[in-house]
């Protein structure tokens, strides 16, 4: 009997032990919480950002080459605060009132433009070079994952889209096709054939091209094309037609071992700009009842520059179109500025800001601008002379190699008297004085650009 009552006991405890265990399982079953999701800004840090924009010589750090001209650093850390909510660089985006990244536009965002194919296609705008430069575009499902962080107003923190879309292998690109020539009689072609980029090199070089023109000619239009990894092409006149570089030879600005071809860079002192673009395609028209000048039998010096960060050759190309209209109806003559300030005096291991100003006797109406300047400029700046907007600056370049290149939607208009400052900053670092000259040891201060006078 007392032993009966102790294995019911027995059987009891056990069967308390259990319950509790049971009970204590399904607590712990209730409280568990779900891992975190990942924020969206910081996948796309790790997913795009890090390894395809903030990589040595792009957006690693304010000592990359190419900080000068975008001023833009994307690594870990810092690229949030330099995105959300801060005014372009890029002067057409600047103008059309985008931002780095406009919280919930991401039209209007210029990061989403620079790294979709399609944020053109639905604005009909473009803003220079798609990126990654000389690099494999971002899949269509990394595009759209950037569009839908910015239309959720771009948190810092947060998963606010599906982050499955990075998995995303589809690119969706435009096919690169060559400009058609234009109709007998409606312009003129000239062209880079097709060259190679080798592996992970930028390829910069010049051809001089006739235009074809046996006569005269006015050209109120002009449309460029180039294959994707470019990141610019200029058409160029010369200021010395007795000093022309021979036909059709490809000269290239740095040799295989990338150290500088000084003989072309020297060429480069003799250039006027005449035409010019950092987008992949555009098509520019001068206003109504203006156009360009070409006299008969002239050549130009075609520049491209091509960029190529993968382990396989590329191959860049680029065609002008330029598009000529009966004389009858130019009513302006648009004209190349070539304002240059001569008296440069840069003393040795020395940093100056040397001003000239530029003013014209009758009203002038600016279309467009770019500059020109030797290693030793670090900024090119261009403000307005007299009248109500004196001292507006209209123009900013910190690029020697490869200047912005500003075009008007609305001419800036000039009165008699007025006209343009040019304000250079040159940063001298050798031990010898440094002034105006053709060679590569002395500096230059052009401002070009387009114009006409009423």
């Amino acid at each position: 009997m007392k032993i009966l009552v102790y294995k019911d006991l027995w059987s009891t405890a056990v069967l308390v032990a259990v319950l509790i265990q049971l009970t204590g399982c399904q607590k712990a079953a209730v409280t568990e919480e779900e891992p975190a999701a990942v924020a969206t800004f910081e996948l796309i840090q790790q997913k795009i950002l890090t390894p395809s924009c903030a990589t040595s010589g792009c957006h690693a750090s304010e000592k990359d080459g190419s900080f000068a001209q975008h001023g833009l650093v994307l690594a870990d850390g810092l690229a949030y605060q330099n995105l959300v909510g801060v005014d372009p660089k890029n002067s057409d985006a600047k103008t059309d009132g985008l931002k780095r990244v406009k919280a919930f536009a991401a039209y209007e965002s210029l990061l989403y433009h620079k790294l979709s194919v399609m944020a053109s296609h639905h604005t009909g705008r473009q803003y220079g070079n798609p990126m990654p430069l000389g690099s494999e575009p971002l899949s269509d499902g990394q595009a759209e994952f950037i569009r839908r962080w910015i239309e959720a107003g771009a948190p810092k923190t947060g998963a606010v889209a599906d982050a499955t879309l990075l998995d995303s292998k589809t690119t969706t690109g435009v096919a690169y096709e060559p400009l058609p020539v234009p109709a007998v009689g409606k312009g003129f072609q000239l062209s880079i054939p097709t060259f190679e980029v080798a592996p992970t090199f930028e390829r910069e070089l010049f051809t001089r091209r006739l235009v074809g023109n046996t006569q005269d000619v006015y050209v109120n239009r002009f449309e460029i094309n180039m294959r994707s990894g470019s990141h610019h092409f200029v058409a160029y006149d010369f200021d010395n037609k007795n000093i022309l570089p021979s036909l059709n030879d490809i000269r290239d600005l740095r040799n295989p071992d990338n150290s500088l071809n000084w003989t072309t860079a020297l060429s480069m002192s003799n250039h006027i700009y005449l035409a010019g673009s950092q987008a992949q395609y555009q098509d520019y028209t001068f206003p109504e009842g203006a156009a360009l000048l070409l006299p008969a039998g002239m050549s130009l010096d075609l520049n491209s520059h091509y960029v190529n960060k993968t382990s396989t050759t590329t191959k860049g190309e680029a065609q002008i179109n330029l598009y000529t209209v009966d004389p009858s109806t130019v009513k302006h003559v648009v004209r190349t500025l070539n304002l240059s300030n001569t008296s440069l005096k840069i003393p040795a291991n020395s940093r100056v800001t040397l001003i000239k100003s530029f003013t014209g006797n009758k009203t002038t109406k600016i279309l467009a601008l770019t500059s020109h300047m030797h290693k030793l400029g670090e900024k090119f700046v261009i403000k307005i002379k007299g009248g109500s907007r004196d001292g507006e600056v209209v123009y900013t370049s910190t690029d020697w190699e490869h200047p912005n290149i500003v075009t008007f939607r609305t001419p800036i208009i000039l009165q008699k008297g007025e006209g343009l400052t040019s304000e250079i900053t040159y940063n001298n670092t050798t031990s010898k004085a440094v002034s105006f000259g053709l060679t590569s040891e002395d500096e230059m201060g052009i401002i070009f650009g387009y114009y006409y006078e009423e």
